[in-house]
């Protein structure tokens, strides 16, 4: 039997094509840490990445035992002015990927439980619209942001 040439060389390919093709990544919280205040008693900082999800979705807020309230906030200059503004919510688009980080988007945690120590971790509960919350262990860092376990 012969085969045509186009047709051998789509046979070929359609290993790797099938290989290519993947299921949306569900969605995760990951690289997530917390940045104790220089000061006892003012509130610390969270930081993380929120990956993937089969549609888009919106982070509602977010909660912990170890805090007695967490707020969303995000940094910004304007005429070389730093502020911080609250935000009710952060949408992030299908498959999207958003970062939470020193100088952007951020958690501040306020009334935050003294038995979190640097070099621990805390847990925190990501509330989402559209999917199910996700709790992930969140490392402890001191003031400089630095981390001191890796």
């Amino acid at each position: 039997m012969k085969v045509h040439p186009i047709l051998a060389a789509c046979m070929a390919l359609a290993p790797a094509l099938a290989a290519c093709r993947s299921e949306p990544e569900a969605l995760a919280v990951r690289d997530a840490w917390v940045r104790l205040p220089a000061v006892r008693g003012q509130p610390a900082g969270a930081y993380f990445r929120i990956v993937g999800g089969a549609e888009g979705s919106r982070l509602v807020g977010l909660s912990s035992p170890m805090a007695r309230r967490i707020e969303l906030h995000e940094s910004m200059t304007k005429g070389g002015m730093a502020r911080m503004k609250p935000v009710k919510e952060v949408e992030f688009s299908y498959q999207g990927r958003i970062v939470f980080e020193p100088g952007g988007k951020h958690a501040m945690l306020f009334g935050l439980n003294p038995a979190v120590r640097e070099g621990g971790t805390l847990p925190l509960t990501f509330a989402f619209d559209t999917a199910p919350p996700l709790t992930v262990e969140a490392e402890v860092r001191g003031p400089s942001g630095e981390s001191h376990g890796h």
